[in-house]
């Protein structure tokens, strides 16, 4: 009997709490390594598509939409810095509807992208951090954004802050934004 006791306490031990287990999101079974690599992030990631933007219109909240390549130091950095931090995560889910694209997967829609932000003067680098209303009108967005405020660059909180805050000025909105077209998404 007490050795029995032992094999269960020993088999309690290795089975991880549930608090602990892997995070996964919308991108695992996605090809692209880029996305793979997101798939365990705490931050609840989508890939770019039509179900991404009726989950923002149903929660009235806009898409973080994030581009990265495999090969792009800074785009590694930033989900380093930012997307694996809980407390980070925990704010983009709560606000947000947050997407993640491969550059190398997706070259119409990034380009697309890049030049609606330097239309809007905009940084349109990479990463490419893109704020989009559930309607798809980019209406702010970023290149590589510091956990902390740095200089002259704002913290990806700092930017999230001024996201929301932009978002709930309709006018503002329709005045300075650039229509992405997503009626068509798959």
């Amino acid at each position: 009997m007490k050795l029995m006791n032992h094999v269960g306490l020993v088999l309690l031990m290795l089975v991880p709490p549930l608090s602990s287990a892997h995070n996964t999101n919308h991108l695992k079974g996605q090809r692209s390594p880029y996305l793979q690599r997101a798939a365990n992030q705490p931050v609840d990631w989508r890939p770019f598509g039509k179900e991404a933007f009726l989950e923002a219109q149903r929660l009235k909240r806009p898409v973080l939409l994030d581009v990265g390549a495999i090969w792009c130091p800074w785009c590694s950095r930033m989900d380093r810095e930012s997307y694996t931090v809980p407390e980070t995560a925990a704010y983009i889910n709560q606000n947000f509807i947050a997407v993640k694209v491969d550059y190398d997967t997706a070259g119409d829609l990034v380009a697309e992208l890049q030049r609606a932000q330097a239309i809007l003067n905009l940084p349109a680098g990479l990463p490419l951090t893109s704020f989009i209303t559930p309607r798809g009108e980019l209406y702010y967005g970023a290149g590589y954004l510091p956990p902390v405020h740095s200089g002259d660059k704002l913290s990806l909180k700092e930017a999230m802050a001024e996201a929301l805050r932009q978002y709930k000025d309709e006018n503002s909105i329709r005045a300075n934004s650039f229509n992405l077209d997503i009626q068509d998404l798959k």
